[in-house]
């Protein structure tokens, strides 16, 4: 009788320690379930765009593969075609749309099937290359330095007006949008480049040729370009002023900044009580680099204001001040916030014993948000002008 009293016993303290348990195990298992549900969701999230993305990659791979075929089975069927089968079978016209859409593979290709087609030219006696000028396609253009013994072919080339390969280079490429251009001043700088590029390559008497309208290469780019030359203008002095205003600012508060240290000054000597704190060096030295590099950066935007704005100036001038202006802007930010963040230390080091960098930490984060937005906002086009600023991009192969 006692030994069943006392298994009854034990069952039931049994079954109300596991009701316990479940009963207090019960949220950690809801949290875990969470948990668990939202990890899942992220890995199908993951493995979806994953698979998306290689799936995206294999069918361009696999359309370009196809489209190698197709042009392979071309070239072998055209390679013994004389030029009325070439005509016939519009392997001229598909050239041409080659050089303005910028398929060098397909012109490579047809062409070393058929040198024939190396010569195809529309109505207007503009050929392959004549497109890829008047189309600024880089790379179809680039083929010419590859082609030795085609050059001298367009020393003496003309289309139906009296056009030499430096006329049409002098006209406004397609890619000149008022509405949707980045920036007026970059463009007309790559319209000069293309014209110094063909400019190199052509014989020097085509520079002082006259097309059948009575203008030079020059005199057809000067007049072909002055409404981009005025939006080039526009564009870069309304990026001049807003940049100065910022570095205006910049200059103001770093020069205020240097008479109003942390920690104040020696009521009897007048010196800064933290003079000998190395951070407060830091500061100093921070501080006084910050207010030249923006006083810097204003003389030079000021400098783009009071440009001449003729058209040699796009091309190197006017990018290169404009790039000095914004690396001495970015610098002046940088050393503004790390002047800002050894004032803060010293300051709050010297006041707060505990939980001081509870407050450091978070402050120097969101000090350093200024820095990621002018990084984020200027830095395309920073690297923009350099790149095409240090060489010509047009004839650099």
């Amino acid at each position: 009788m006692t030994l069943n009293f006392l298994f009854l016993s034990l069952n039931l303290f049994g079954g109300f320690c596991r009701l316990v348990l479940n009963f207090l195990l019960r949220p950690v298992k809801l949290l875990g379930q969470l948990l668990l549900g939202i990890v899942s969701i992220f890995v199908h999230i993951f493995k979806c765009l994953k698979i998306s993305g290689i799936r995206d990659i294999y069918d361009q791979k696999y359309t370009h593969y196809e489209v190698l075929g197709i042009l392979y089975y071309f070239c072998r069927s055209i390679s013994d075609f004389n030029q009325s089968q070439l005509l016939e079978a519009s392997a001229y016209d598909a050239m041409l749309r080659a050089a303005q859409h910028g398929i060098t593979e397909f012109i490579k290709a047809m062409g070393m099937a058929n040198s024939v087609l190396l010569s195809a030219s529309d109505e207007f006696k503009r050929g392959i290359f004549s497109h890829a000028i008047l189309n600024r396609k880089q790379n179809v253009f680039q083929l010419l330095h590859g082609l030795d013994e085609r050059k001298e072919l367009f020393d003496f080339y003309k289309d139906i007006f009296g056009n030499n390969l430096l006329h049409l280079a002098a006209h406004l490429g397609p890619l000149y949008d008022p509405d949707s251009r980045p920036g007026a001043a970059l463009q007309m700088q790559r319209e000069i480049q293309w014209f110094k590029a063909v400019e190199e390559l052509v014989h020097p008497v085509c520079k002082e040729v006259r097309n059948y309208d009575g203008r030079k290469p020059h005199e057809l780019f000067t007049e072909t370009h002055e409404e981009l030359v005025k939006d080039g203008e526009k564009w870069a002095k309304g990026t001049a002023k807003s940049l100065t205003l910022v570095g205006i600012l910049i200059t103001t508060i770093v020069f205020a900044a240097a008479f109003t240290v942390p920690g104040g000054y020696n009521q009897e000597t007048g010196v800064p009580i933290f003079l000998h704190d190395k951070l407060f060096i830091a500061f100093l030295i921070t501080d006084a680099i910050s207010l030249f590099t923006s006083a810097a950066s204003v003389l030079i935007f000021a400098g783009i204001l009071t440009s001449r704005y003729a058209e040699k100036d796009f091309l190197t001038s006017l990018p290169s001040k404009l790039l000095f202006g914004l690396s001495f802007l970015f610098l002046s930010v940088i050393f503004m916030i790390v002047a800002f963040g050894a004032a803060l230390v010293v300051t709050i080091l010297k006041g707060y014993r505990s939980y001081r960098w509870f407050v450091i930490g978070p402050t120097l984060f969101l000090g350093s948000v200024p820095l990621v937005v002018l990084v984020v906002s200027q830095w395309g086009l920073m690297y923009e002008i350099f790149q095409s600023t240090r060489k010509n991009p047009i004839s650099y192969i």
